[in-house]
């Protein structure tokens, strides 16, 4: 082995630099889907007509806004308690509107139409929220995450960085929200598709910021930790190809796929974000900052549905 091999081989046996090539691997990963992502979005052409090619330059938008708000986590090294509270109550009123104006509704009218019953239409929608809910709770207990407030989650067998434990948190919460623009756009219907994902887009801005300078505080580097807040986005690419596939070849998948993707964002609202916004005494300012998403996810719901 020559002296550069050994010195590589050396330098990266030391788990903190271990830690940065897997960090900058992912960071990498990142930048190539999102390069893809745009490309398909400036050639346009009919393969971005179709659902699947929708819902990935959607999803690829949300992606993008993730990243866009970790990168002040370079110069930004905390935010008060108060004010991440907010930003994550408005992130919270945001998929908590999402669900109701862009999800439950439009899947009402689309399993009315199916099926020829509004109540009928109604149960399908309601039985994709159950499993959607239902689905994020098992997700909850199988995938190690943790929280900086809320602590660690998840099996306890698995043992990682704590870094890669917050990255999956966000992961968890990215998750449903790209499988909302999956479904939004699987009917074919630019009405539902693209008000979703302006509003999460909007709200990923945020929700990538708050990620970045946590983990700031648990000394990570400020790229490590832009990288890192970054790399969560790659969750709702993800999402959006399960939904479009899963629910583009049998009509009334659709609805439900709605309504499951509804269930996951409710829970993520209830369980994951309310809570970690209670925690430090600001329950007023951050539920001031869910009104104000549910405020802006109304009106654009309004405008652009």
């Amino acid at each position: 082995m020559n002296i550069a091999a050994r010195t590589l081989q050396d330098y990266f046996s030391d788990p903190r630099h271990a830690a940065t090539l897997k960090l900058g691997s992912g960071a990498l990963a990142f930048a190539l889907v999102a390069g893809l992502v745009w490309v398909a979005v400036m050639q346009g052409g009919t393969r971005l007509a179709t659902p699947m090619g929708q819902a990935l330059a959607g999803s690829g938008v949300a992606a993008l806004a993730t990243a866009l708000g970790a990168l002040p986590a370079l110069f930004i090294q905390k935010i008060s308690a108060r004010w991440e509270d907010v930003m994550l109550g408005f992130g919270a009123g945001v998929m908590a509107a999402a669900a109701c104006f862009s999800l439950i509704l439009p899947g009402v009218a689309a399993g009315t139409d199916i099926l020829g019953s509004r109540p009928a239409g109604a149960a399908l929608v309601a039985a994709g929220l159950v499993l959607g809910a239902l689905f994020l709770l098992l997700a909850d207990k199988a995938v190690p995450h943790e929280h900086p407030s809320a602590g660690r989650h998840g099996p306890d067998w698995m043992h990682l960085r704590r870094v890669w434990l917050m990255v999956f948190a966000i992961a968890l919460h990215n998750f449903p929200e790209g499988m909302a623009i999956g479904v939004g756009f699987s009917g074919g219907d630019a009405s539902v598709g693209v008000p979703l994902t302006a509003a999460i887009a909007i709200q990923d801005i945020p929700e990538g910021l708050v990620v970045a300078v946590a983990l700031r505080t648990v000394a990570y580097a400020p790229w490590q930790a832009a990288a890192a807040g970054a790399l969560t986005g790659l969750a709702e690419p993800l999402g959006a190809i399960v939904s479009v596939a899963l629910t583009s070849g049998f009509a009334p998948l659709y609805p439900a796929g709605l309504g499951f993707a509804a269930g996951a964002m409710i829970w993520v609202v209830s369980h994951e974000i309310i809570p970690e916004t209670h925690r430090k005494g600001h329950e007023q300012a951050a539920t001031l900052g869910l009104i104000g998403g549910f405020v802006v996810m109304m009106m654009l719901d309004t405008a652009l549905g």
